[in-house]
């Protein structure tokens, strides 16, 4: 693993995220869940989010909670390994989530509901319906060929001229339902056919060049 130091140099992103301290295990949910759902990453306890080294009171403490927060605020259960790393006689808790492979995870909200996380740049954001489906799908065989029929042909058609698509926009170009939509662009995921963009106001899609 690089130094905590140079960890901390690359700043926030899909992998790193950093904590001062842990105060809500519904809060700290959000990023377990979203780590799991995407290719694993690390929770650095102790570092602010300019990347500032405060170091942690209670290691004991920190750790309870989080696995608190993994066991019970987070579904299936996630189970975090951790180390502690001394930088210049700060105690920094390095939280490591593996990928999972029994994904979507969901985290619990304090309004009692469960959601779906994915990691995009340094946010842990909700998951939309399609990239549950594409969580749910991710792990069966890849090698699954595609027929296309005339749907996707069209859909490729456009994706050629325009670039990108919406889910409502190919529900209209498809003159289908959302569902239906849905279903077709979920199997160009998993195909790699085409790609899933999430930023916090849409979602869009693109062939894969």
């Amino acid at each position: 693993m690089p130094s905590i130091k140079s960890l901390i140099l690359q700043g926030e992103g899909v992998r790193l995220d950093f904590k001062k301290t842990i105060t809500s295990t519904e809060k700290i949910a959000k990023s377990l869940v979203a780590f799991a759902n995407n290719k694993g990453g690390k929770l650095l306890i102790g570092v602010a989010d300019d990347g500032t080294i405060k170091g942690v009171k209670s290691e004991e403490e920190e750790k309870y909670m989080i696995l608190t927060s993994a066991h019970q605020f987070c579904r299936p259960a996630i189970e975090p390994g951790f180390e502690e790393i001394y930088v210049d006689d700060k105690l920094v808790l390095v939280v490591n989530i593996p990928e999972s492979d029994t994904k979507p995870h969901y985290a619990l909200d304090d309004q009692k509901k469960w959601w779906a996380y994915i990691r995009i740049d340094d946010k842990s954001v909700l998951a939309s319906k399609i990239i549950v489906e594409v969580l749910k799908n991710d792990h069966r065989d890849k090698g699954v060929l595609i027929s296309y029929s005339d749907n996707e042909k069209k859909l490729l058609e456009y994706l050629e001229e325009q670039g990108q698509i919406t889910l409502k926009g190919l529900s209209k170009l498809l003159r289908c339902s959302y569902r239906k939509a849905q279903k077709i662009l979920v199997n160009l995921i998993l195909t790699n056919v085409i790609r899933t963009h999430t930023s916090e106001k849409e979602e869009y899609f693109t062939a894969v060049k």
